[in-house]
C-alpha cells in the first residue's frame, strides 16, 4: 500500500495538471495567434521589410516578440543590438555571419526551424538569397540597430 505523502503527490500532481490543462481551454489565458491573425506592417524605417508585432514593442521597455519578413535578396550589413536576443527561423532560410564587415563566406544557413542566440553588442550581419524568409525575434525593449558603418544605417 502507498504512503500517504505519496497519495497527496499524487493528487496534487493530477490537480495541477487539470487546472492547467482547463485554464488553456479558457479565452482569457493569455495571447493565441494564427498565422492568420498576425498583423503586418511595412517597416517605417527600411522598404521591403514587414514586421508583426506580437508581444510588446521594441521601443518601449520590457520584452517583446516580434515576427520580421524579409524580402528574397535581402543583405543587412553588420550591426549590433544592445540587448541579447533569441531568433527562431520561421519560413525560409536564413543566412547569419559574425564580424564588423559583411563576408558571404562567413555566412551560415538556418532553415526554417532553427534558433538561435545573438548575444548583445555583437556585430553580426545577415542575407536571404534564397527566398522570402520570416524570422521570430525576442528581445528586451528598448532595443536599436547599431551599425558598424554608419552610412548603412539610412539605406532602405
Amino acid at each position: 500500500m502507498k504512503t500517504p505523502t505519496q497519495f497527496m503527490v499524487l493528487c496534487t500532481i493530477g490537480l495541477m495538471t487539470s487546472i492547467t490543462a482547463f485554464a488553456g481551454d479558457t479565452p482569457d489565458s493569455g495571447i493565441m495567434l494564427t498565422p492568420e491573425e498576425m498583423k503586418w506592417k511595412d517597416n517605417p524605417r527600411v522598404t521591403g521589410l514587414g514586421v508583426s508585432h506580437i508581444i510588446g514593442h521594441g521601443k518601449k521597455p520590457g520584452p517583446f516578440v516580434y515576427r520580421v519578413k524579409f524580402p528574397k535578396g535581402r543583405v543587412v550589413q553588420a550591426h549590433s543590438h544592445p540587448d541579447d536576443r533569441t531568433y527562431t527561423v520561421i519560413s525560409g532560410t536564413w543566412y547569419i555571419g559574425w564580424g564588423d564587415k559583411y563576408d558571404p563566406d562567413k555566412l551560415i544557413a538556418l532553415p526554417a526551424g532553427s534558433f538561435y542566440t545573438e548575444p548583445a553588442g555583437v556585430p553580426h550581419f545577415i542575407s536571404t538569397p534564397d527566398g522570402e524568409t520570416v524570422v521570430q525575434i525576442t528581445g528586451t525593449g528598448p532595443t536599436s540597430a547599431k551599425f558598424v558603418d554608419s552610412a548603412h544605417a539610412s539605406k532602405k
